[in-house]
């Protein structure tokens, strides 16, 4: 059955929702037969994919064409893509642009959008005009030059206060979720009861109403630094390179082709 907007809001206090991310039409089939309900097409692509330090240099154009290769498997899973870095903030009508050409052009179902209680009055305006919005509070990973180094977020009662804060405000606009990151996990579980919407989780405890991953990260596929909060569920990183190593060796034994 193919998961909507409709369908997760009707899964908090049911069961865990599942999310990953997802930036290609292989590994969009992949989470999609293993029952994931919604790929993420996030602009974490520019770490995990593309080469960058941080996920500001994605830019629109590039979510859109990963956007509509995960679009292009058919998923059951509910597609969502993140407006990337300078798209949502100051001008309304930028940012509908952008949903629009997710939605439209890239085949996306609902959109990622960073920010707390100041985002409220811009999500409020984009789902009155049909756009289904999965907020974002906790770490914002796009706010990284800003913020000068990841931090987990919720640690004092300010902070506390203010995501509390936050999520009642998205939700009051209309977001159908939130995503909340590198958050204390007692904080998380404050939020998660406190709202109507789902509540889905990375690195911010097991008592959200969800979690999602980066998938190179659960599949062993992230050299260097993996985040403490995620774990390896495959080797599947172990695995390519004994492929890639055992075909380079068949070729210049003259073994492939037979």
């Amino acid at each position: 059955m193919k998961t909507t907007v409709h369908t997760l809001r009707k899964l908090k206090g049911q069961r865990p929702i599942v999310a990953v991310t997802a930036y290609d039409a292989i590994i969009a089939r992949f989470a999609s037969d293993a029952g994931v309900d919604i790929v993420l097409v996030g602009d974490s692509v520019g770490n995990v994919l593309l080469g960058f330090d941080t996920t500001v240099p994605v830019t629109l154009d590039m979510i859109c064409h990963h956007t509509a290769a995960v679009a292009r498997a058919k998923p059951n899973a509910l597609i969502a893509a993140d407006v990337p870095f300078g798209e949502a903030h100051y001008d309304f009508e930028k940012v509908l642009r952008a949903c629009q050409r997710l939605l439209q052009e890239a085949g996306a179902e609902a959109v990622k959008i960073e920010g707390g209680a100041s985002m409220a009055p811009t999500i409020a305006r984009l789902v009155e005009a049909g756009v289904p919005v999965w907020a974002h509070i906790g770490l914002q990973p796009q706010q990284i030059h800003a913020l000068g180094r990841y931090k987990k977020f919720g640690t004092n009662s300010a902070e506390a206060d203010s995501l509390l804060a936050d999520a009642v405000a998205l939700e009051k606009a209309g977001a159908f979720a939130l995503l909340i990151e590198l958050t204390d996990a007692a904080v998380a579980q404050k939020i998660s009861a406190a709202v109507k919407i789902p509540v889905i989780g990375i690195g911010a405890g097991p008592n959200c109403d969800g979690q999602i991953l980066v998938y190179t990260d659960l599949l062993g596929l992230t050299p260097g630094y993996v985040p403490a909060f995620a774990k390896q569920f495959a080797d599947a990183g172990a695995q390519m390179k004994a492929g890639f190593t055992a075909y380079t060796e068949a070729v210049r034994a003259r073994k492939f082709p037979e």
